[in-house]
């Protein structure tokens, strides 16, 4: 994509449809004359009498407990510098979208007009009982040194400069984790620090406290080495004067231990890294380009440890495995201050959970066999569940047992629980799916690629390392198409009618011919037939010129399937394929079958989808939990379509004991953990959290799926093809870009597993 190109889709994401990357939304009933009398007059009197007998009262009756503002004046924005308040807006808007998917916090994002440190304290100050916290961020040092000191002294609610200590925190647990492979001690170790702004001081100021000697420090900024010679230093900038005689970075790197980069591109070279001592520790955290490429880094030196502020290489070094749940754990003991037991807490819990196994959802995510402590995972990912189980108890904790909670936890197994019901709002799915299919691209075939929204999808998984498209269609069409949206990549365009692929279409009827010369195909048919788009695409991937397949965005459902079940057929021992839609729900994932193929299915074939359908959940690092939907539960019912639902469990229970699945049940009592606790504790569902429903017929799957899709705006990967002999994904009738990317990666994912299990 050309920079223009990426220019004018960032400017459509923040502007379309809807200004800005969050909103308010209510959470109390409205739609009654007696709803909004509570809501407002004469009804909101009552709380607010109550918190003006006694403030703390705010956080029984208020969103204040879990409101966050995320505060800046637009001194030093990314990578953008002083752009102002009104340009940084769109960074607070981002950080607040974090606080939300990863710790479920809301926030307001406050643009503050003024470069003058008292009146930016003041106004901070006088806005604070709306919140109950407050996250400074892209502010310029050293004045953010000053405004974090005074608010946290000045403020009853936890205050934190995220630009400083985020980094600090992820970068210590790092730090530890990697002291230990390389069997050095931290109060031992030298450590270079390159760069001296707010997240350097805070760094090195957070290694102290875990033990690191000042002596063994060298700080450099953009003039230097500091030392204690050098005239006009900040008061920061001197408490890490060194009092060796060097100037440059190369002096300093000479038997160095560790280097901490917080500065510019490209400034560490080969011959400082073969400088410093063995088995070097080195965070080139410069974003995007950091001091120096991990793969130049990794090429010099093999026994290096290294992480990058990059999702691309081994240990990212990123502020979202902090200041979500640092702050989702102070507020939840509604703690005064972040204080440096609860900074040193979370370093800890991070620096832990790295050494614990990884559960498989995370090993899926970034297309791991296994992730295991070492060199290349010495801090978790990103998309590890089990974060927000973690670091926001230790942070808790330590806020009780440094005296700063007012209130305290008492029921830790019930507080867990809480944080973990919290992950089901977001759409982590989606993510670790695009994050998989980039470790390992496959050829997807796009067989309507003449079609503006199917480019765009083609475009999009190109840019993005998804998949390597090819295009198919009219061959005029798709690069006029590919000018107008400035889709300039060298893609293969294929247009199955034309000449010039005449060789290769009599080659796949040839192949064709031989399969299905006894089901009435002749030669002249096969050759005939291949000038079809999803009969040359199905080939396409039968004859191994490509690795899957998208189709099905302008035709219905059951015309594109024709050829896939003729070409293509099923997988070995499989007389059934079917569907399922992947549903992102307020309360997580739900998998949802069968959505398009099978319209009345017996027993057996419920059955069958059943165990379909588990297998793809298991695909995206998911343990499913079944429940075979119905009108009726357990018996309630002698009708046959309650019946064969029975029939289909009963079965499942026989033969594979280990499922985790009952019924018939109705949807209410699936989905209600509590009502079928209550009414059917027998159930092999009772006490879990159901992800995956089986319906027993296409009716009742389709409406439903489309139901929650456009009632509730949940978004939908799917359908996704079940019992194929090839990734072969047919798209629903008009679907947007969005679906279209979403199923390009899940037809690489599962190109991904199949290659997996032929190299078993």
């Amino acid at each position: 994509m050309s920079k223009q190109s990426k220019r004018r889709e960032a400017l459509v994401y923040h502007a379309k449809p809807t200004p800005g990357k969050i909103k308010v939304v209510p959470t109390k009933k409205y739609a009654s004359q007696r709803d909004l009398s509570l809501a407002y007059s004469p009804g909101v009197a009552e709380p607010c009498l109550e918190i003006a007998k006694d403030v703390e009262n705010v956080y029984k009756y208020t969103a204040k407990g879990n409101l966050v503002a995320v505060i800046s004046n637009g001194t030093a924005v990314l990578g953008l510098g002083n752009i102002g308040p009104e340009a940084s807006k769109p960074v607070m808007e981002g950080k607040g979208l974090l606080f939300k998917i990863f710790a479920d916090i809301d926030v307001f994002d406050i643009e503050v007009n003024t470069e003058d440190v008292d009146a930016f304290i003041e106004t901070v100050k006088n806005i604070a009982p709306t919140f109950g916290g407050i996250n400074l961020e892209d502010i310029k040092a050293p004045e953010a040194f000053e405004i974090e000191r005074r608010l946290k002294e000045e403020l009853d609610i936890p205050v934190m400069h995220d630009d400083q200590h985020g980094t600090a925190i992820i970068s210590a647990a790092a730090l530890i984790n990697a002291l230990e492979i390389s069997e050095k001690k931290i109060e031992d170790v030298k450590i270079v620090v390159s760069g001296a702004g707010a997240a350097a001081i805070s760094c090195t100021r957070l290694y102290q406290a875990f033990g690191a000697k000042r002596e063994n420090i060298v700080m450099l900024d953009s003039k230097g080495v500091i030392r204690d010679d050098r005239d006009n230093l900040t008061s920061q900038k001197a408490e890490f004067a060194t009092h060796r005689k060097i100037d440059t970075l190369t002096e300093a790197m000479q038997d160095a231990d560790v280097f901490i980069g917080l500065s510019q591109p490209n400034i560490v070279t080969p011959e400082m890294l073969l400088s410093m001592s063995d088995n070097p520790i080195v965070f080139a955290m410069a974003n995007p380009v950091a001091e120096i490429s991990y793969q130049l880094a990794i090429d010099t030196r093999d026994d290096i440890i290294m992480a990058t502020g990059r999702s691309d290489h081994p240990n990212q070094v990123n502020n979202v495995l902090g200041f979500p749940f640092i702050f989702r754990g102070a507020l939840d003991v509604r703690a005064t201050k972040i204080n440096e037991a609860m900074k040193m807490a979370a370093v800890k819990a991070l620096s832990k959970l790295a050494k614990e196994p990884v559960p498989e959802q995370v090993n899926i995510a970034y297309a791991e066999t296994r992730l295991t402590f070492g060199k290349d995972y010495i801090i978790p990912k990103p998309f590890d569940p089990r974060l927000i189980a973690v670091v926001p108890p230790a942070v808790a904790k330590a806020a009780m047992e440094s005296g700063v909670a007012k209130e305290p936890i008492e029921d830790w197994e019930r507080y867990e629980n809480s944080l973990l019901e919290r992950l089901g709002s977001d759409n982590k799915l989606v993510r670790m799916l695009l994050g998989r299919a980039k470790t390992n691209p496959k050829r997807v075939v796009f067989a309507e690629a003449d079609q503006l929204d199917v480019l765009k999808a083609a475009q999009i998984a190109y840019d993005e390392g998804v998949a390597h498209p090819i295009l198919l269609g009219r061959k005029d069409a798709i690069i006029k198409l590919m000018e107008e949206i400035e889709f300039d990549a060298d893609v293969p365009i294929i247009d199955p009618k034309s000449d010039e692929e005449t060789d290769r279409k009599n080659r796949y009827a040839e192949a064709y011919w031989k399969k299905r010369k006894r089901q009435g195909v002749t030669v002249y048919s096969a050759k005939k037939i291949m000038r079809e788009r999803n009969y040359f695409a199905a080939m396409m991937v039968n004859e191994g010129d490509a690795d899957s397949l998208i189709t099905g965005y302008s035709r219905n459902y059951p015309s594109v399937i024709k050829p896939m079940l003729e070409l293509i057929g099923m997988a070995d021992g499989v007389s059934r394929v079917a569907t399922t839609n992947v549903m992102m729900t307020e309360r997580g994932p739900m998998f949802l079958s069968d959505t398009s193929i099978n319209i009345d299915p017996t027993a057996l074939d419920l059955a069958k989808i059943a165990r379909m359908t588990s297998q793809v959940t298991k695909m995206f690092g998911i343990e499913p939990v079944t429940a075979m939907i119905s009108y009726s539960n357990f018996g309630s019912s002698e009708n046959p379509r309650a019946e064969k639902v029975r029939e289909a469990v009963a079965y499942l229970h026989k033969a594979y004991p280990e499922m985790i699945v009952d019924g018939e049940l109705q949807t209410d009592f699936a989905l209600n953990a509590k009502m079928l606790q209550d009414i059917f504790p027998f159930s092999k569902l009772a006490g879990r959290k159901v992800n995956t429903l089986i319906f027993p017929n296409l009716d009742a799957a389709n409406i439903t799926y489309k139901l929650l899709k456009e009632l509730n705006k949940s978004e939908s990967i799917g359908p996704i093809m079940m019992g194929m002999r090839k990734p072969i994904h047919i798209l629903q009738l008009g679907a947007s870009v969005d679906e279209i990317v979403n199923m390009t990666a899940v037809a690489v994912v599962d190109a991904q597993e199949r290659e997996k299990r032929q190299s078993k």
